[in-house]
């Protein structure tokens, strides 16, 4: 399902792409994928801005790695730049060929803060619409406050899992522990805020990290959702009224 309206202007377009590998074999060969499709991304015309990761067996930031699932995030100029290259990239195309299941969500970023590896990747674009919207933390950790921040986390995961609003949600990063990365939809953004800032885990986990300075490097960012291709869990992740930007 692809949602694109197309007498809209070109705008920064993030595509997040998650594949299952279900066998030994296939989690074997994409641990070796994270050395050569580097060389993909990096001779590939049009991404700006790319990053290969792991996820993480928790609901969000979680040191328990699931070696299942893995990601592709990568930034384009525009839609019809992002769908081009995700549905005809080598690279792409060889993951989805080892891959038991794949899903990939089209993203326009909407507020961006911080960085990200040095550098802002993110346009933010007003776009109007009245469907789900999705919010990306990442953060580096710096090394000695890893037993602090760790020892919030199975608190902060229950909470996300519990709360009945959100319709998705994973961590994922690039260097196990170090470099962390929650990515979560929600219906609104009202209903994403409610839990933020509510008095629970997530709150404390927040004001320690400020007070504490526990972050070299962080970086938040919302997104609209503008459509989705292929399947998690064997269906559509959104339905396509839920997903739609008008």
């Amino acid at each position: 399902m692809f949602l694109w309206k197309k007498r809209r202007a070109a705008i920064q377009t993030v595509s997040l792409s998650l594949f299952r590998f279900p066998t030994v074999a296939a989690r074997l060969w994409v641990l070796g994928q994270m050395a050569l499709a580097r060389l993909a991304f990096a001779n590939m015309p049009d991404v700006t801005f790319w990053k290969l990761c792991g996820s993480g067996s928790g609901e969000g930031f979680t040191p328990r790695p699931n070696t299942q699932v893995w990601a592709i995030l990568a930034v384009w100029p525009s839609p019809e730049l992002a769908r081009k290259h995700v549905e005809s990239a080598g690279v792409y195309n060889r993951w989805r060929a080892r891959a038991s299941e794949s899903l990939t969500l089209y993203l326009t970023p909407t507020t961006a803060r911080g960085s990200w590896a040095r550098t802002t990747p993110f346009q933010p674009a007003p776009v109007a619409g009245t469907g789900p919207i999705a919010a990306l933390t990442r953060a580096t950790l710096k090394p000695k406050v890893l037993p602090h921040f760790w020892t919030r986390v199975p608190d902060i995961s229950q909470a996300i899992g519990q709360d009945p609003n959100v319709l998705f949600k994973i961590g994922i990063g690039e260097i196990p522990w170090l470099h962390q990365v929650t990515f979560s939809i929600w219906p609104n953004a009202a209903s994403m805020a409610h839990f933020a800032r509510r008095d629970g885990p997530h709150a404390h986990a927040i004001q320690a990290v400020r007070d504490g300075q526990w972050f070299r490097e962080e970086l938040y960012a919302r997104f609209a959702i503008q459509g989705q291709t292929g399947s998690w869990g064997g269906q559509p992740l959104l339905a396509q009224n839920e997903s739609k930007v008008s």
